[in-house]
């Protein structure tokens, strides 16, 4: 009789185990909604933000570039691919590859000046961090515009540098250091060097130092540790950094419009050209896309390249 008592207290407890996590799902299964809720309405005012200002003037240029030019610059609609023949014609690869061209040697540029700043900063920087973060945002707080205006006045040749050096004597004729290459990098590299540097500093800023000391008990020297301790850990700031600096050097149209002549034009003086010049807004907009399309498989191909579980 207290066998069965026992059986029946044991069965009824078996019988009703089942229910709590019926429950307990059914409780995190609410939560989960409230939070997706909540996730929705967060995120409602970034995503008509995004709707309206981005995806649907692209939607307009990409209705725009099947179109035609009418008889006095208006764009008359239909669906043609002749400006997307004319994109690929021949004589727009010098300055395609003159545009990539130039945007990869600045990349490169930023990235050799801006790893040494971002590290010094993140391990020697102590209590000035905030001063030196401060320092390289500076730029920021004056228009692109008149950044690169001074430019000019610092190379042309009555300019800064050639006034410097012909009063010490190191030159006795101006050097030709404006409407060149040269400057237009130059432009290029100093315009987008903070956006190589702060994706460095904080990639090396949360990067496990207990890792760099093991490396130098081991025997590793500084140079060594370097190498293969820190870049690969800093492998993500590195990749953030040049995206950051390549995709914007590409279509950049301000640098090379002050800082260079006619055999430094890029894509984006094309494209500006079409715009506001030529007023063939629909060749313009087959450009415009045509370079995403450009730039989105070399991105591809460069985040493959790199590996794309580094960038977590």
């Amino acid at each position: 009789m207290i066998q069965k008592g026992e059986d029946l207290l044991s069965g009824g407890a078996a019988a009703s185990a089942p229910a709590e996590p019926g429950l307990v799902g059914r409780g995190l299964a609410r939560l989960r909604g409230r939070r997706f809720l909540v996730a929705n309405i967060l995120l409602a005012p970034t995503t008509m933000w995004l709707v309206l200002f981005m995806v649907l003037p692209l939607l307009v240029v990409l209705v725009y570039s099947f179109g035609s030019r009418g008889a006095f610059g208006d764009v008359v609609l239909g669906f043609s691919l002749h400006n997307y023949a004319k994109v690929f014609s021949p004589l727009w690869f010098p300055i395609i590859l003159r545009s990539f061209g130039f945007a990869a040697v600045a990349t490169l540029l930023t990235l050799a000046m801006g790893y040494p700043l971002a590290y010094f900063i993140a391990m020697y920087g102590g209590r000035r961090k905030s001063l030196y973060l401060i320092l390289i945002m500076l730029p920021f707080w004056t228009s692109y515009l008149i950044r690169t205006y001074s430019w000019i006045v610092i190379l042309r040749s009555q300019g800064v540098v050639n006034t410097v050096l012909t009063s010490l004597g190191v030159i006795n004729d101006p050097l030709n250091l404006l409407n060149t290459r040269f400057s237009v990098i130059l432009g290029l590299t100093y315009g987008f060097l903070p956006f190589m540097t702060l994706p460095l500093y904080a990639s090396l800023e949360k990067l496990d130092k207990s890792l760099i000391e093991a490396a130098q008990d081991l025997g590793a020297s500084r140079l060594w540790t370097l190498l293969t301790v820190t870049v690969p850990l800093s492998l993500p700031g590195i990749v953030a950094g040049t995206l950051l600096v390549f995709i914007p050097a590409v279509g950049d149209f301000v640098t090379p419009d002050l800082l260079g002549g006619p055999d430094q034009t890029m894509i984006g003086n094309v494209i500006q050209s079409q715009f506001l010049s030529t007023r063939d807004w629909a060749y313009g907009s087959a450009l415009s896309f045509s370079l995403m399309a450009i730039l989105l498989v070399a991105i591809l191909l460069y985040v493959r390249k790199v590996g794309a579980e580094e960038l977590g």
